[in-house]
């Protein structure tokens, strides 16, 4: 795949996105269209004032530098730990404390009300805690039996 720009960090660690037509925009942000169901597909790089400057179709067709600088830079904006395993729950009613492992560790977290449970497309969930991190279940299909059973005594 062809790419019709120039991405790279300034000193100040800014996205500098340069145009095919040399032109350049300072402080893009990247921002996924689909977050959840397709994370590396349909990526607007965005300048002041929210315009567009450059889209990327699929983050797997770009050259490594480019993808890099992209990944990272999500990265460093996003944080919506995924759900590995429900340890357990100190209550069935809420509000009630959850004890969870993470992609990013073990975790505990209060869930306020049911309605905190959201369905993200179909096999997909957020759950918000009471300060308003988001967690991830990718698939509540494909967690653990005992997860699961804890899953569905809230949907």
């Amino acid at each position: 795949m062809t790419v019709n720009f120039q991405l790279r960090r300034d000193p100040f660690g800014k996205l500098v996105l340069t145009t095919a037509e040399g032109e350049e925009h300072v402080g893009v942000i990247p921002v996924r269209a689909f977050p959840i169901q397709a994370p590396t597909r349909g990526i607007s790089l965005v300048r002041d004032g929210g315009k567009e400057a450059a889209w990327i179709d699929d983050l797997e067709d770009l050259p490594e530098q480019i993808r890099a600088l992209v990944q990272e830079e999500i990265e460093g904006r996003e944080f919506i730990p995924e759900i590995l395993t429900i340890k357990d729950v100190s209550s069935f009613a809420t509000p009630c404390t959850w004890y969870v492992t993470t992609d990013r560790g073990d975790t505990e977290f209060v869930l306020k009300v049911d309605e905190d449970i959201r369905r993200v497309g179909e096999t997909s969930l957020l759950i918000a805690d009471n300060h308003g991190i988001n967690f991830l279940v990718r698939d509540m299909f494909r967690i653990d039996k005992h997860s699961r059973k804890i899953l569905d005594r809230f949907l």
